[in-house]
């Protein structure tokens, strides 16, 4: 059981690399790579809410669970 973070997909099809999200939303590329290696125990709902500003997409995007 986990969480599956597909923000690598979203930044692929969109063309844009992490050091790029990272900047727009206002946070360091070290702490983004811990968010898209599910390393991270939490994520901030201002941050998601950013990500998906950003990517233009949903949370259901950006997080899938896995049984």
């Amino acid at each position: 059981m986990a969480i599956i973070i597909n923000l690598d997909e979203l930044l692929q099809q969109r063309n844009m690399k992490s050091k790029d999200l990272a900047e727009k939303i206002g946070i360091t590329t070290a702490n983004l790579s811990i968010l898209k290696t599910g390393k991270a125990k939490a994520v901030r709902f201002s941050t998601l809410a950013a990500i998906c500003e950003v990517l233009d997409c949903q949370p259901g995007d950006i997080l899938s669970y896995d049984k």
